[in-house]
């Protein structure tokens, strides 16, 4: 439904009548491009808790983990912290989501709030817009102990808007297209 949706959205960019002459974002198309993103950011949440669930089938989880890739620019990292240690580890973002897979937790449940942009968009001398949306994400992982370890991370996720152009029926046509780019982790605690 969240992909229908998407499509819809990405269609009325593509078939309105002025944005192929239009280089810059007016003000009803960027609320239309902030309403995409941060739709990317929730459709990344639920990803990210699939493919965490330890009762997601293996198959699953790497479909889940093909379509996650397809949110991201290419050279993108997620950040990992943990509360028993200072350093933020970053990985790429297919082998971080392939760690999240093997997790060794007996249960894990990954949950994302208060997620809100907190830098408007700004052009780049590239023709781009960067902007950066924040997202709180509450980690629980049980062992088979029954050892709990719990956290909440705020992260920082930068997000590109461009502009592309693809062919409809042959007639050329541009559209604003939304990318994820690094997640970087701003604080950790209990």
């Amino acid at each position: 439904m969240k992909t229908s949706k998407t499509l819809i959205i990405l269609m009325a960019f593509v078939f309105s009548s002025n944005i192929f002459a239009q280089g810059d974002l007016s003000p009803k198309r960027k609320a239309a491009v902030d309403s995409l993103a941060l739709e990317k950011v929730r459709d990344l949440s639920k990803y990210i808790s699939i493919i965490g669930n330890k009762e997601t089938p293996w198959s699953e989880a790497n479909r889940v983990i093909e379509r996650t890739l397809e949110l991201f620019m290419d050279g993108s990292e997620m950040g990992v912290s943990s509360r028993y240690r200072k350093k933020v580890n970053y990985y790429p973002i297919k082998a971080y989501l392939e760690r999240l897979m093997r997790l060794n937790y007996e249960k894990v449940n990954i949950t994302w709030f208060n997620i809100q942009y907190v830098s408007d968009l700004v052009k780049q001398p590239d023709g781009k817009y960067v902007g950066v949306i924040t997202i709180y994400q509450k980690f629980e992982g049980v062992t088979k102990e029954g050892l709990k370890y719990v956290d909440t991370t705020k992260k920082d996720i930068t997000v590109y808007v461009e502009r592309k152009r693809t062919q409809i029926d042959g007639i050329p046509v541009g559209f604003w297209d939304v990318l994820l780019g690094d997640i970087r982790v701003k604080e950790t605690k209990k």
